[in-house]
């Protein structure tokens, strides 16, 4: 199985877990940056690896997404929500909804990454407290948490779920 990693990344967190990722499906194997436009045409399997902005792929990405057709692919996305919340979950169905319908989806995976202090800062400025996406108690504990990842763990997790979906693949291959 030919495979690719193809990756969108802002400040280093989603391109961490891409290299998680691409050692589980090839040893040899490095991510590819998105911003290298990689030809996937001769792949098997194309993994896409993105940031969460606004609920969805940044817009690299999502471009990316969109113009694959007729290819087996999985994401992989970072964000600074809990990778286990229903708005980490909401966020990736909102990316799988992007591909083409003539793509097959046959995984994802979700890890919480870091959030930039300047995010952190604009975001303080622009919602007021009370607000649905304002500084409150939850959104700084979240924020401190967030800090640490993608960590040791996160890789081991991404890198344990993508050797075994590869070796799903084969199988049923």
């Amino acid at each position: 199985m030919k495979s690719i990693v193809v990756v969108s990344s802002r400040t280093g967190n989603t391109l961490k877990v891409a290299g998680a990722v691409a050692f589980a499906l090839d040893e040899q194997q490095e991510a590819v940056k998105i911003e290298e436009k990689p030809d996937v045409t001769d792949y098997d399997l194309v993994v896409v690896g993105t940031w969460i902005d606004r609920g969805t792929a940044d817009q690299k990405a999502a471009e990316f997404i969109k113009s694959l057709r007729n290819k087996k692919v999985a994401v992989f996305i970072t964000l600074g929500a809990y990778a286990d919340s229903d708005h980490a979950k909401k966020c990736v169905e909102n990316v799988i909804g992007l591909f083409d319908e003539s793509c097959e989806v046959v995984g994802s995976f979700i890890c919480q990454g870091a959030v930039s202090q300047k995010m952190v800062v604009m975001m303080a400025k622009m919602f007021p407290e009370g607000h649905p996406h304002g500084m409150n108690e939850e959104r700084k504990k979240r924020l401190a948490d967030g800090k640490s990842h993608p960590d040791e763990t996160d890789l081991n997790n991404a890198y344990n779920y993508f050797t075994d979906l590869k070796k799903t693949i084969i199988k049923n291959s």
